[in-house]
């Protein structure tokens, strides 16, 4: 599985308004996108008092079942996106662990951890405990729990989606979720 995200940090006086719009109107083109497992449509607003952010940001994240998913998006219909938006640099993550519900459609909120692996870590010592954080927190809430890591630059994510909003202590950076694409709703967790 591959995670994969892009962002757009929108200026400060941006209608956010119109990204609701895009997702209201783009959103369902890719619910049965083969190969994958979901996307997200995240933005997050710097007016919003709930989920305080330092910009206006859209920054879908997909959670890819292979490759040919990736490839098959990239190369056909990101080219739209690209037209409205220029080409955004895309942060791939090969995943350790990645846990879905069944009600993932139903998410509103969504939290993002970037961490920094440190040199000296132990990397399969790491991604177990990943494992288990993926697996406690759909146990506690979460509709989607993902877990990967990328060894260029030796960070990893963490990305969660959640029905209730989120309590600040969760998070480094925090969305509202506008859709959710998920063409297959069974329970999903690899790792």
């Amino acid at each position: 599985m591959i995670a994969m995200q892009y962002s757009f940090t929108l200026p400060a006086d941006y209608d956010m308004q119109i990204i609701a719009r895009r997702i209201a109107g783009k959103g369902g083109m890719t619910d049965d996108f083969p190969h994958l497992a979901f996307k997200a449509y995240l933005s997050a607003t710097r007016e919003n008092p709930g989920l305080p952010s330092r910009d206006n940001l859209y920054a879908p994240f997909y959670l890819w079942r292979n490759e040919k998913g990736m490839n098959a998006f990239l190369g056909g219909p990101f080219k739209a996106l690209c037209e409205s938006f220029g080409r955004p640099s895309i942060k791939v993550w090969p995943v350790w662990q990645a846990s879905l519900k069944p009600d993932i459609r139903e998410a509103a909120f969504a939290t993002r951890e970037l961490l920094d692996i440190p040199v000296d870590a132990d990397l399969d010592a790491w991604r177990l405990r990943e494992r288990d954080r993926t697996l406690h927190d759909t146990a506690h809430g979460a509709l989607a729990a993902v877990a990967a890591y990328e060894p260029t630059g030796w960070t990893a994510v963490r990305l969660r989606l959640w029905r209730e909003r989120p309590s600040p202590a969760q998070w480094q950076q925090a969305y509202e979720v506008g859709h959710v694409s998920a063409p297959s709703l069974e329970t999903l967790s690899l790792g």
